[in-house]
């Protein structure tokens, strides 16, 4: 629900926009892409294109081997975890068993060290989960600059004053006539092909 209202308020605010810019331009016309050829616009005019964000997570193989990197990671880091809750669990089922025949002393030295143990997990977990929030955040940043840089290389020869990421919840009305992804999936994929 979050996600819709910040969508609506988005997709509210480009729309204000643009009705503020026609509104006021000396010319009132907007002009849009078609397949890479502009849509003939007066004096004053602006364009406006955009791309399927699906589809370059689809189809751009630097993405591609970013979230396989990832994937690998959080993969990683769950076999860890694993492995420490497996430990937990076996000390815990020995306790259990062996529990009635240890002193108080001994039986409360083998809690502690369960306590001690439930709580290095709990920081291990905590801190992988950080981790890889950084990582996810900064490779994926990585990835949108690079979706940026070529954007303004694209975009020399265009001439769109926007280009935007459709998603599915801040669109409500979108012409394919005036969708690039198809040249910005080739034109990423060049710049950055995948990994042998």
């Amino acid at each position: 629900m979050k996600n819709f209202i910040t969508g609506l308020s988005i997709a509210t605010a480009i729309g204000v926009a643009v009705l503020f810019y026609l509104h006021f331009s000396s010319a009132k016309s907007v002009s849009a892409v078609a397949g890479g050829s502009a849509v003939s616009a007066g004096a004053g005019g602006f364009k406006i294109a955009y791309f399927e964000s699906d589809s370059i997570q689809n189809n751009f193989e630097y993405f591609k081997e970013v979230r396989a990197s990832l994937q690998l990671k959080d993969q990683a880091n769950a076999k860890q975890l694993n492995e420490l809750k497996n430990v937990f669990t076996n000390k815990y089922q020995e306790l259990q068993r062996v529990g009635q025949s240890l002193s108080q002393a001994e039986l409360a030295n083998k809690q502690q060290e369960l306590v001690q143990m439930e709580r290095t997990y709990q920081g291990k977990e905590q801190m992988m989960a950080q981790e890889m929030q950084d990582e996810s955040f900064k490779k994926l940043q990585d990835v949108k600059k690079k979706i940026e840089d070529y954007l303004k290389e694209y975009n020399k020869d265009k001439g769109y004053a926007y280009v935007f990421s459709s998603a599915p919840e801040f669109m409500y009305l979108k012409d394919s006539a005036y969708n690039i992804t198809d040249d910005l999936v080739k034109g990423l994929n060049k710049l950055y092909p995948k990994k042998q």
